[in-house]
């Protein structure tokens, strides 16, 4: 399967209409499988069920489910508007993907078209002993199976929407980034130098958004067929605009418009960004809720400190070595990526907030105590970002803090920093 077709159906978890759809389709095929009980000698052994009993329970289902079902709806959206307001409306996707309320809504919605076909069909006796007795059954496992779900499902919703669930949503989705970026940096590709870097003929496309996902598999088919090396200059997170490099190619003779227009079929451009395979956007998106937490109409300091230990937990797992058999492999040989840029990551992450926490003693702390603890990470260029951090927040912390001690404070730990890099 292509990887933008992988991406496409991968979308569909932030559909809320995707899930309770299949669940609809999975009730209508759950009341005609019983049907199959009939056939053969096995359905006359089986007990008699009277189709009255199967009526009433199913009854009892399709005036509930329904109400249950709106109910539902009702609580998530309050849940995302909390969600988009007490924190950041980037983070509603990741609330919106939530998998307990997508099923609980799903198994309500499920139940009632289940009940609503089966009433139908035993109406027209369309059961016969063995079919009303495996009706039976399914009804009472759907019955089961829409009350456990209804549990799980209200323990879930008194967290959805916090300001702390979206912090560790939005957290875990950039740890999953980070981490597949960091087992493949280059999208499979070779890393691009000042070697390698080409300058032949630019790839361009009319449209106008954020690069969610580049099908690197289709890139260097298209690569192989018609001999070509390919730099990608627009790596998912980029805003694609007018004038905007998709790809370089090494030749200077341009290609003809069927390969330019399969390289942008390659690319799936679209309004947001996703965290998927954009590892900056969860930074991004974590330094926005510390910025709404230190402004002054929430006065939060507490959130910024923690999302600032967060970021120390993302980047110290960026850092860590990769074991030999997890090293990245050239997949793609014809295609040249730049990876990430570490400076770039820790502008994301902490310009916003040690901007907006310049005036807050305690907020300056916690900042020059987590690029202490980040200069000390042995992967490259982790000591010179911490210092060259740890000197800005100090140095806007020197244009806001009135009190000298505080000053000195952030100083005394300033100077715990391990010394430049030789």
């Amino acid at each position: 399967m292509s990887t933008r077709i992988f991406h496409l159906v991968l979308e569909l978890r932030e559909r809320l209409w995707a899930k309770p759809l299949l669940y609809c389709f999975l009730a209508v095929i759950a009341s005609f499988v019983a049907r199959g009980a009939d056939a053969g000698p096995v359905g006359a052994l089986m007990p008699e069920i009277s189709p009255d009993t199967i009526q009433t329970l199913l009854t009892i289902i399709s005036s509930s489910m329904l109400a249950v079902a709106t109910f539902a709806v009702a609580s998530m959206l309050s849940s995302y508007a909390s969600a988009s307001t007490s924190a950041t409306p980037r983070a509603f996707k990741l609330i919106l993907a939530d998998d307990v309320s997508q099923t609980a809504l799903s198994s309500f919605i499920g139940a009632f078209i289940f009940s609503i076909i089966s009433i139908v069909a035993l109406k027209t006796g369309f059961y016969e002993r063995g079919g009303l007795f495996a009706l039976f059954i399914l009804t009472l496992s759907i019955f089961a199976w829409v009350v456990l779900t209804f549990v799980r499902w209200v323990d879930n919703i008194a967290r959805l929407g916090r300001l702390g669930t979206t912090i560790d949503t939005v957290e875990d989705a950039a740890l999953e980034s980070l981490r597949d970026r960091r087992a493949c940096p280059c999208l499979g590709g070779i890393e691009k130098t000042d070697n390698n870097a080409l300058d032949g003929d630019k790839v361009h496309d009319d449209r106008i958004g954020y690069v969610q996902h580049v099908d690197m598999h289709a890139l260097q088919r298209l690569a192989e067929q018609n001999d070509l090396r390919m730099m990608l200059d627009s790596p998912p997170g980029c805003f694609l605009a007018p004038g905007r490099t998709l790809v370089t190619l090494d030749q200077s003779d341009p290609v003809d418009e069927e390969i330019r227009a399969c390289i942008a079929k390659a690319f799936v451009i679209a309004d947001n960004r996703t965290f998927k395979d954009d590892p900056r956007f969860g930074l991004i998106v974590l330094s926005e809720i510390a910025a709404r937490a230190l402004s002054p109409s929430v006065n939060d300091p507490g959130t910024a400190i923690v999302i600032i230990g967060r970021f120390v937990r993302l980047f110290a797992a960026w850092s860590e070595p990769l074991d030999d058999d997890a090293k990245p492999e050239i997949q793609h040989d014809r295609i040249i990526v730049a990876p990430l840029d570490l400076a770039e990551m820790f502008d994301d992450a902490f310009t916003a907030i040690a901007r907006d926490g310049a005036g807050m003693v305690e907020v300056g702390i916690r900042l020059q105590k987590c690029f202490v603890a980040l200069a000390s990470r042995p992967a490259p260029g982790f000591r010179d970002q911490a210092r060259r951090h740890s000197a800005l927040a100090l140095q806007r912390a020197r244009t806001c803090l009135d009190l000298a001690d505080d000053i000195d404070s952030l100083e005394r730990i300033r100077k715990t920093l391990p010394p430049a890099a030789p």
